[in-house]
């Protein structure tokens, strides 16, 4: 098993609307590209608080391997998302490793 975990810090114009769809869209990876075992994601609820950091979406997935990881990382809807997304973050954390 392979876990990816992503916090994305967005700007002030990423609305509470936009970042509800954001969560709708990452949820739908999973049926939409192969190799992912489990998903989670949502909105933080202590993104103003020092324990959060401003990292407002965060998005948790598990794959069955490392290379179903990376088939993601160059996924038409994956990367979709990430062009719809760009112009919107102002800081992203990436994390990836193997359990």
């Amino acid at each position: 098993m392979f876990e990816h975990v992503v916090l994305i810090k967005v700007k002030e114009e990423f609305t509470p609307d936009r970042q509800e769809e954001a969560v709708k869209k990452s949820l739908a990876f999973k049926e939409q590209i192969p190799g992912i075992v489990s998903l989670s994601a949502g909105i933080n609820v202590l993104k103003g608080t020092e324990h959060g950091q401003g990292f407002a979406l965060a998005i948790r997935v598990t794959f069955e391997d490392e290379q179903a990881c990376r088939d993601y990382n160059v996924h038409p809807a994956h990367l979709s998302f990430l062009q719809e997304l760009k112009p919107f973050i102002e800081d992203i954390l990436v994390a990836d490793y193997p359990f």
